[in-house]
């Protein structure tokens, strides 16, 4: 079966010069992927006439689409909404909207495609705010889902609640866990640790006894600190999205210095690149399991329809990640998994939520107390 992938090919630093490369080498990963790609033709065009040879047969499975404005990182969420016609990052939520593509991937400004996937693609029935999740290495060789990442920096209980259902299927769908542990990050394990709506959210997963999403369950193991995130102890972690940015940015920070220092040790001393020449394959592997380009590409949870962000720093590599992630998540049919969870919760038990946001329909508008923090450009 054909999957077809909308790419926002201006979003990001690198522009074009990443997203056109990073989706071929998605194309040489996947052989039933088709792309649309949308952008300024010529410089796309012109971009695709510098790629290596052995890429160049893929691109039969590549459609480009003509779009010639780009929303900038700094343009604010408002600015976006009002002058989104035309643009690379609209014409690709369009392709899906339309039924063009079953997925769009956009390095570009967070808020902006958040805001622009609302309203394009809409929102699963009784969630008022789409979260941004991705998933983290553990060290038990696992993943734990991180979220929110910078959707939505000022959040209310029943927020938290619900981004712990959304990531409670995620993991049970796409990593296949039985029974997802979830928790809360805070500062503290104690009961009275935390901001009154981290409080709140802890009693109300403590009440809800069968924690039932769908056919399925999730373990509320309570709070966590920071430094369980990558412990193995939880396989969904839950949080504002200042602090869940806040936290991811700072991991991929410490992440890349470990391995710059690692690197520069073994070079400082002819015994120490003999030592890494014997330990070479070793070393490949803990490359490989730290880098944070493998774990490129962060989901909309909660939208209607397949959006994934792909990091605004990330090469040509780490883009081919984002789009083998929303490959997968159209293999598993992410979203239906998720309007059917939670309307099946909603169904067994009074909804956290206002009446607006039940009765079974998809909400495509920005709800008043939903609007993505406009305050600051976000990446």
């Amino acid at each position: 079966m054909t999957v077809r992938i909308a790419i926002d090919a201006m979003g990001g630093d690198l522009g074009p010069r990443a997203t056109v490369l990073g989706s071929l080498q998605a194309l040489s990963m996947h052989p039933d992927l088709e792309i649309q790609m949308y952008g300024p033709r010529e410089a796309l065009e012109d971009e695709l006439e510098t790629l290596p040879k052995r890429l160049s047969g893929y691109r039969s499975r590549l459609v480009l689409h003509d779009a010639p404005r780009v929303i900038s990182q700094a343009m604010r969420v408002a600015s976006a909404l009002r002058e989104a016609e035309g643009s690379s990052m609209l014409g690709a939520l369009s392709g899906v909207r339309e039924g063009r593509a079953q997925a769009c991937v956009s390095a570009g400004n967070t808020g902006a495609l958040m805001a622009l996937g609302r309203r394009e693609l809409g929102t699963i029935s009784g969630i008022s705010r789409p979260a941004i999740s991705t998933a983290v290495p553990t060290q038990d060789g696992g993943r734990c889902y991180l979220l929110d990442l910078g959707a939505n920096v000022d959040v209310q209980t029943r927020h938290l609640v619900d981004f712990a259902r959304m990531g409670a299927v995620m993991a049970r769908v796409v990593d296949e866990v039985a029974v997802p542990r979830v928790a809360l990050l805070n500062i503290g394990v104690e009961a009275n640790k935390g901001v009154p709506s981290v409080r709140d959210a802890d009693r109300c997963l403590r009440e809800d006894a069968s924690r039932r999403i769908g056919d399925g369950t999730f373990d509320y193991i309570g709070y966590l600190e920071g430094d369980g995130i990558f412990s193995g102890a939880a396989d969904v972690v839950v949080c504002d999205g200042f602090v869940g940015n806040a936290v991811l940015k700072a991991s991929e920070g410490l992440a890349t210095m470990l391995l710059t220092r690692l690197q520069e040790t073994f070079e400082a001393h002819l015994t120490t690149r003999m030592v890494r020449a014997m330990a070479r394959p070793a070393l490949l592997r803990l490359k490989r399991r730290l880098d944070p380009v493998r774990y490129n590409g962060a989901s909309l949870l909660g939208l209607a329809g397949i959006a994934v962000k792909s990091h605004g720093g990330a090469d040509a590599k780490g883009f081919a990640y984002a789009v083998s992630r929303a490959v997968r998540e159209i293999d598993m049919d992410l979203p239906a998994h998720l309007a059917r969870a939670l309307s099946d919760e909603g169904a067994a038990k009074p909804s956290t939520h206002s009446a607006a946001a039940v009765g079974g329909r998809v909400d495509s508008g920005l709800a008043s107390d939903a609007r993505p923090d406009d305050s600051h450009p976000q990446r």
